[in-house]
């Protein structure tokens, strides 16, 4: 049976906005694809068929890897050259033949890149037909990084910075003339402890706050609601979307609390609050947190955990607060009444929940080995994940606009 493992890693330009996402195959629960290394003729092929670009990629461009055996076989021309960069995989030896296939993709309109790059001679041949070099920030030391970028630079070639998991690194990546970024450094804070929560963020802060308690007032949280009108209106939007599927249109706060009931109003608020929060953070992560937030909630019922689907819900959610408000993880969940196995899940601490976090991060990285590992401890649920990924893209889609 063929599982339909998928993740999708974000690129961004210079100004941090979504230029693409890396597609990472598996082919099923016992067989791994490392994900940088052998995506196959055939996971390319099952992919044209099974997935939708645009669903998985939005407006966003898809970066493939293409291995020997996928180039031989034209599996690249399954998929359409407006939407895809084809990655050709550093232990392709650059024969005469190799070259020769690449020209005659470039030739068909497609763009090709260059995956852990480290300067060797040998890709010379190549280099004259590729768009973007990419260099493994994890892989390559300073010296290599700043030499790759000196050597080609003005020869109509992009850099790519892979694997840059810190502030720091993006601005060293920047700095050296990197016009392209892939890593998780945007869901990570810059780490300022001492900075005060900025005035207009400490309004969904305390919304996050009200709608904690299982008996949060009503008015309470209507009264901050309307302390910023745009608020209600945003809201009102997500509530009247065809994702909640109401028939009836919601015009007011005690409206949707009724129609809805609490749990269903307090998970809108925490969307509401993050989304808001988040204002002034790269797109990328609202849509990392709602993803998050739909796909641990999707593996509670497969996880036997159906009974704590909102916690887990809220632990996707505030497992970027972090990085929104820049100050650590613990320090943020002190102040909210959130339930302890949400704040020990959150904070390292080992109990089912984490169990479903770390799955999930697995899954982010495309780090097939330990997903399975973590998915293990939940019980049979490995078989679930990809349906529970599928899902929550399109849910997080369907609000991150």
């Amino acid at each position: 049976m063929y599982e339909k493992f998928i993740a999708r890693q974000p690129i961004f330009d210079d100004k941090l906005k979504l230029f693409a996402y890396e597609l990472l195959f598996r082919s099923g629960p016992e067989n791994f694809f490392k994900p940088q290394k052998d995506a196959s003729s055939s996971v390319i092929v099952d992919s044209a068929m099974l997935f939708d670009l645009q669903m998985l990629t939005g407006n966003a461009k898809a970066f493939i890897n293409l291995d020997l055996s996928a180039l031989q076989r034209g599996a690249a021309r399954l998929l359409p050259p407006d939407r895809v960069i084809i990655e050709i995989l550093e232990n392709i030896v650059p024969t005469q033949e190799v070259v020769d296939l690449c020209k005659d993709l470039c030739a068909a309109g497609y763009v090709l890149a260059l995956d852990d790059y480290v300067g060797h001679d040998r890709w010379a041949p190549l280099l004259p037909l590729v768009k973007f070099l990419k260099v493994d920030f994890r892989g390559a030391d300073y010296d290599k990084r700043t030499a790759i970028v000196r050597r080609h630079k003005g020869n109509g070639i992009q850099f790519l910075a892979e694997k840059v998991e810190t502030q720091a690194e993006l601005n060293e990546a920047r700095a050296h003339g990197y016009s392209f970024f892939q890593g998780y450094f945007f869901c990570k804070p810059s780490m300022l402890s001492a900075r005060e929560i900025p005035a207009n963020k400490l309004i969904y802060l305390r919304l996050l706050e009200a709608v904690a308690p299982a008996d949060f007032s009503h008015e309470g949280v209507e009264d901050l609601l309307k302390s910023d009108p745009s608020l209600v209106y945003k809201l009102l939007r997500y509530l009247n979307s065809p994702l909640l599927g109401l028939r009836t249109e919601i015009h007011s706060v005690s409206q949707a609390i009724t129609l809805l009931g609490e749990i269903e109003f307090r998970r809108w608020i925490s969307i509401l609050a993050i989304v808001a929060m988040a204002g002034d953070k790269p797109p990328e992560l609202i849509r990392t947190a709602l993803t998050r937030a739909f796909f641990c909630e999707a593996l509670s019922h497969p996880a036997g955990l159906s009974r704590q689907s909102s916690d887990l819900f809220l632990m996707g959610l505030l497992s970027v607060t972090d990085a929104i408000l820049d100050r650590p993880i613990e320090q943020i969940l002190s102040s909210l009444p959130i339930s302890p196995d949400i704040r020990t899940a959150l904070c390292g601490g080992a109990n089912p929940l984490r169990d479903v976090y770390e799955t999930l991060l697995a899954h982010e990285r495309a780090d097939w080995p330990a997903l399975s590992a973590a998915a293990k401890r939940l019980g049979p649920v490995e078989s679930s994940i990809p349906d529970c990924y599928t899902a929550a893209t399109t849910r997080a889609a369907s609000l991150a606009q």
